[in-house]
């Protein structure tokens, strides 16, 4: 995953009201932490931030921070967002290793068509939408697909059938459900008059 260059401006005060006044100037107050460096408060210009997360990457994107000439390589932590704009309002950087294992949400995006499910007036229900994957910054994936082209109503998709990028792993346990097959209210009522019909014989 390539590194995206981010600038950072030290020296920024600190408390609620210059918080304020940063966001009205274009900028998102945070913190960078982790390997030797401890809690530096730091700025970064909102519309730089909002162009590295709309990268493939998304909010796992692997951000070279340039912070006052010194270069960090880190990731977003603990984004807090406007409740009803959903503006960013402070986010965290902790520094990486580019070698050192990290673990960070990632998506799940379900792909193709459940043809059979479907044909049944059934209906795909997504359990988990976010998985935690540990992998080297690097190799953290954007995105995890799940095909449900396959999937029948009454199956199920585990976090087992998951397609990991070599190196990641995923500490859920393996028969947690990532998505099932549900049936729909023909098939529904189908069953029930079918338990009907068998009780009244």
């Amino acid at each position: 995953m390539a590194e995206i260059e981010l600038r950072a401006e030290t020296g920024r005060p600190v408390g609620s009201a210059a918080a304020r006044r940063l966001r009205r100037e274009g900028k998102v107050p945070g913190v960078v932490y982790g390997h030797g460096v401890e809690g530096l408060p730091v700025a970064v210009a909102a519309r730089d931030l909002r162009a590295a997360f709309s990268t493939a990457a998304g909010l796992n994107a692997v951000l070279a921070l340039d912070v006052d000439g010194r270069r960090y390589l880190a990731l977003a932590r603990e984004l807090q967002r406007h409740p009803v704009r959903g503006t960013l309002l402070h986010v965290d950087f902790q520094v990486v290793n580019p070698d050192e294992r990290v673990t960070a949400e990632v998506p799940v995006t379900l792909v193709g068509e459940a043809v059979e499910v479907a044909h049944a007036d059934g209906v795909v229900d997504q359990e988990l939408f976010t998985v935690p994957v540990t992998a080297t910054p690097g190799g953290l994936p954007s995105a995890i697909e799940v095909d449900v082209t396959g999937l029948t109503v009454g199956g199920v998709i585990r976090v087992a059938d998951l397609r990991l990028p070599a190196g990641a792993t995923c500490e859920l346990d393996p028969d947690t459900v990532v998505v099932t097959g549900g049936a729909g209210q023909r098939s529904e009522e189908g069953e029930a008059e079918a338990a009907e019909d068998s009780a009244e014989g």
